[in-house]
């Protein structure tokens, strides 16, 4: 499969076996192998190959970029969003009921957005 997506993702840029065997300083009959499956380039030559062929890497691998990684990450944003807010929201009603004390149900609050800050921090919000 990973040669097949080589060699159409080379005839869509207009380039011969040769003249990618060239760029990569690799012998046509190399090209010719992982086109035909006979053999496969390592990781290196991969991305050497994306590169000149002006794709990524996932497109050569799977025949087309892979959206669900980032459908996945809006979807883990919008969950922290929610989250968040969810989890404020419950710190200071579930502490006010159990100590019924607006300052503990505060102090409970503001801890969770502590949390909410270092998971930012951390893992990133972009």
């Amino acid at each position: 499969m990973v040669g097949k997506n080589i060699k159409k993702a080379r005839e869509e840029k207009g380039l011969t076996q040769d003249a990618l065997a060239e760029r990569l300083s690799v012998t046509r009959q190399a090209v010719s192998n992982w086109e035909n499956e006979k053999t496969q380039p390592d990781i290196d030559t991969l991305h050497q190959i994306a590169g000149i062929l002006e794709v990524d890497i996932e497109r050569l691998i799977y025949g087309k970029e892979r959206k669900w990684t980032v459908e996945k990450h809006v979807h883990v944003e919008k969950s922290v969003d929610a989250g968040a807010a969810v989890g404020a929201a419950l710190a200071v009603v579930l502490s006010y009921t159990k100590w019924k004390s607006i300052g503990w149900a505060i102090l409970h609050g503001l801890l969770n957005w502590v949390y909410v800050i270092y998971y930012i921090i951390k893992y990133g919000w972009s």
